[in-house]
């Protein structure tokens, strides 16, 4: 088969944290560990191009994947191939989006990462195989990749024998035992002392390691961020009260607080009569100009990034939590304010 082959700007050669706003691209051939996966594959299989795009970039545009996907099919690619990511998020994001367009667009796809990305959540059933956690396993882990790609290139499903991990779609089946049989077995298995077998395994969800503070926070420009459904009165890019599916972002360019009828919580789950009477309680606008005035900050930032908190998906409020961080990052925000309902 034709591969196109995703990596990030690190791995492309094109640099790192000061690359990681490069916009998408397809250079030919096979770039990075996209020699080795190539070299792995053999004759059969050839990687006629790599697509490339930035961390950052990739995290705050999520129409890039769509775009290097049309891009693979123009250079006549009948698979494409991501990673490995390894825990590195944006990265794994970033190859969970290509795999999904392609498979959207009719492209069997494959991503690699390792269980503990939070870009596994983006995946949505298309298949992914287990990596190393850092490069230090590059090596084994484009051996599972190549064997895996194998397997999808010859039409074949992946199973946890290849490494697959991550959501897979649900099919029926007939079970060989009944369901009364299964929960015997199951309580019999628990007081034999497996306390944690299962028919549906629970959700693992991932430890966050605080960052470092602020090194001087009076030389620090500070963001306002928060999931208070807060936005302009009317609430004019509609942000849903509830299961969010976007974020939205609003300029404070000449405002030192926020009034009431000039801006609105559409936060449902909970009463807004007292934040809609001073928003400043949802955004605390008026006590971050205070500061900026003092000099306790550095600068407030010229405008706030806003969501909905009310039933959103972990999947996707991780999404808005990586888009916001990279969005930030490009703007060299050193510090964000997140205020919570």
């Amino acid at each position: 088969m034709r591969i196109v082959h995703y990596v990030n700007q690190f791995f492309a050669g094109i640099g790192g944290e000061d690359a990681a706003g490069t916009g998408p691209e397809l250079r030919d051939g096979a770039l990075g560990p996209g020699r080795r996966l190539a070299a792995v594959l053999g004759d059969e299989h050839e990687i006629v191009a790599t697509a490339v795009c930035g961390d950052d970039y990739a995290a705050s545009h999520p129409e890039f994947a769509a775009e290097l996907v049309a891009s693979a099919r123009d250079r006549g690619a009948e698979l494409v191939v991501a990673g490995p990511a390894f825990t590195s998020g944006r990265y794994g994001m970033a190859c969970a989006r290509i795999a999904v367009a392609a498979s959207e667009a009719g492209l069997p796809a494959l991503a690699a990462m390792h269980p503990e990305n939070p870009g596994l959540g983006e995946a949505a059933g298309t298949a992914v195989v287990e990596s190393g956690a850092t490069s230090r396993q590059m090596r084994d882990s484009l051996d599972r990749l190549a064997a895996a790609t194998r397997k999808v290139a010859a039409g074949e499903q992946l199973t946890a024998e290849d490494g697959r991990i991550g959501p897979v779609a649900r099919t029926n089946r007939l079970a060989d035992r009944s369901a009364a049989e299964r929960a015997v077995a199951l309580v019999l298995t628990r007081l034999g002392g497996d306390r944690d077998a299962t028919e549906i395994p629970l959700p693992d969800f991932d430890r966050v390691t605080p960052a470092a503070p602020v090194a001087d926070i009076t030389e620090a420009v500070v963001a306002l961020v928060t999931e208070g459904g807060f936005v302009p009165a009317g609430n004019p890019d509609r942000l849903e009260s509830a299961r969010a599916s976007k974020w939205v972002r609003y300029s404070l360019d000449g405002l030192d607080s926020a009034e009431s009828g000039t801006f609105e919580s559409v936060h449902g789950g909970f009463s807004t009569q007292w934040a809609n009477a001073d928003p400043n309680r949802i955004l605390p606008l008026d006590v971050a100009r205070e500061l900026e005035r003092e000099g306790a900050i550095g600068g407030l930032h010229g405008e706030f990034l806003a969501t909905t908190g009310n039933g959103t998906t972990v999947a996707d409020a991780r999404r808005f939590g990586m888009e916001w961080a990279a969005e930030l990052r490009q703007q060299n925000i050193q510090a964000a304010i997140l205020t919570a309902t």
